[in-house]
């Protein structure tokens, strides 16, 4: 069995430092890597970085991020990537990483995602160019993403994004902004693999569990959902979900 803690939506800056560490700490007794999925800081600025890399750095399990869209505004997204790099964080984008964990092999395949929407409900590569762009941005990205599960051997294969793959995780938001909260294609990304599990964040009011039309479980890890310093999952096991931790 292999144990994930996953949280998302941390957004860390200086008055935020201290207040994940003593659950982080815990980490080794009850689970085997940290994955989050984005929203690292509030407004993807270097110094936000560096509280991230204090806060979630020089942990004794490894952590995989992937950045979100509070990652991006500042423009520093290379910059801020570089600092958690240099405290030992794993940051993905299109790519994988493969951990060895209690002699098995995790993988995780990350990427921030992009919006778009839905079936029934979603943009599509039509009319201005300013649409052709906002949704052949999410077709690259889910380009990628599936690119990077399909090509990553292991044992058991984890999705990591900011952005939703399935709208049952978003039931809480506002129906108008899910196009905003998500792509369908991010779905389909992690559909064309043998995914085991699926985490994300970005929608605060969303909701924790759904499933993609090909039945791999996901799970909004938002902080605001999950109401804790991190959920606990676990792989190659019966059950996805473990006992929520006191964390």
């Amino acid at each position: 069995m292999i144990r994930i803690a996953a949280v998302g939506d941390v957004h860390v800056d200086k008055d935020v430092v201290g207040r994940y560490r003593p659950a982080l700490e815990q980490l080794p007794d009850v689970a085997d890597a940290l994955l989050i999925a984005g929203d690292l800081t509030r407004h993807g600025t270097v110094d936000e970085a560096k509280c991230m890399a204090t806060e979630f750095g020089n942990l004794a399990v490894p952590v995989v991020v992937v950045l979100g869209n509070h990652d991006h505004q500042s423009d520093q997204e290379a910059e801020l990537s570089q600092v958690l790099t240099d405290a030992g964080i794993i940051v993905l984008e299109g790519d994988s990483t493969v951990l060895e964990i209690n002699g098995h092999r995790l993988g995780v395949a990350g990427a921030k995602g992009f919006g778009g929407g839905f079936a029934g409900a979603c943009a599509s590569s039509f009319g201005e160019r300013e649409m052709k762009a906002f949704v052949g941005t999410t077709e690259a990205v889910a380009e990628k993403l599936g690119a990077a599960l399909r090509s990553t051997e292991c044992d058991a294969l984890v999705a990591l994004t900011h952005y939703a793959p399935v709208p049952e995780t978003l039931v809480g938001e506002p129906l108008e902004i899910y196009p905003f909260l998500g792509s369908y294609l991010l779905g389909q990304a992690i559909d064309s693999a043998p995914t085991a599990l699926a985490l994300h964040g970005h929608a605060h009011h969303g909701s924790e569990r759904g499933r993609t039309p090909g039945g791999v479980p996901v799970r909004n890890v938002a902080h605001a959902v999950i109401k804790q310093a991190y959920n606990v999952y676990q792989l190659l096991s019966d059950n996805v979900d473990a006992e929520l931790v006191s964390a």
